[in-house]
């Protein structure tokens, strides 16, 4: 019987890291984790070994603002364990450059990078994903589960950082727009929303030391839930203290903009 295969891209570290030590005690399990950094990638992998020796792990160098980069590391998966069944879009970085006008000189073209990896790359991760998981047999109800990593600054405004906001809302709509085209297809999809848990995506630790912080423990429980639950999908599964809670989506604000929504569906296209 082929192992459970889980891909977790930005796995080497932050909530990546910690949904990996949730995934890692269930028994017939490989774990892949993606990561751009190298280095700490063989330390943790080292580590993860070490931990859970009942386990298999393996590492793949991914930059998953490249369509490349994640397609070669997918295909290697899928050599290696002969298929894939649980993704976790976990990969993201904090915002870099500023929409802000220039106090003088002409404007300067807006920094992508948070875009790229935080928006494109998920979008990626899902893309790949969804292909070899439509490839499997159902199994209670289910052929397999894309988690992806949004934030409550994808449900609220957030000032401080609007283009990180801006990307987390993205994951949030996409979730919840794709979750109805894959129920035909047996696969889940769902989000989670997270407060602050403490990682190293923030530039300076001291940012943590006035927040009200969320335990990685929280996150964890979100994706067990997600992952045993087949019913679930198109969840956005808000992270706050030790709660988690389906943040719902917005009511239409009439009648008439409910029935375009299903008009639309009904139609097949847009």
């Amino acid at each position: 019987m082929s192992k459970r295969s889980f891909i977790v891209t930005g796995g080497a570290s932050g909530i990546g890291l910690g949904i990996t030590r949730q995934f890692a005690p269930q028994p017939n399990t490989h774990i892949t984790i993606f990561d751009i950094n190298t280095t700490t990638g063989a330390t943790v992998l080292d580590q993860l070994r070490t931990e859970f020796p009942s386990t298999s792990f393996s590492f793949e160098q991914c930059d998953v603002s490249s369509w490349e980069s994640q397609a070669a590391a997918f295909e290697n998966v899928v050599a290696q364990q002969g298929r894939v069944d649980v993704v976790f879009a976990n990969a993201g970085i904090t915002e870099k450059g500023s929409l802000l006008p220039e106090k003088e000189g002409k404007p300067v073209k807006p920094e992508l990078a948070t875009v790229n990896v935080n928006f494109v790359g998920v979008m990626y991760s899902v893309k790949l994903a969804l292909h070899y998981i439509a490839k499997n047999k159902v199994v209670n109800g289910s052929k397999g589960s894309v988690i992806c990593t949004a934030s409550n600054a994808g449900l609220y405004p957030f000032p401080m950082a609007p283009v990180y906001s801006a990307t987390k809302h993205g994951i949030v709509g996409l979730v919840r727009s794709l979750a109805r085209l894959l129920e035909r297809e047996q696969i889940q999809i769902n989000g989670l929303a997270p407060a602050v848990i403490e990682t190293n995506i923030a530039p300076s630790s001291d940012l943590f030391k006035t927040m009200i912080l969320t335990p990685m423990s929280t996150a964890q429980r979100a994706v067990e839930q997600f992952v045993s639950d087949a019913s679930l999908t198109g969840r956005i599964a808000e992270l706050h203290g030790e709660h988690v809670t389906f943040a719902a989506p917005p009511a239409y604000v009439d009648e008439d903009t409910g029935k375009n929504i299903e008009n639309f569906w009904s139609l097949g296209y847009a």
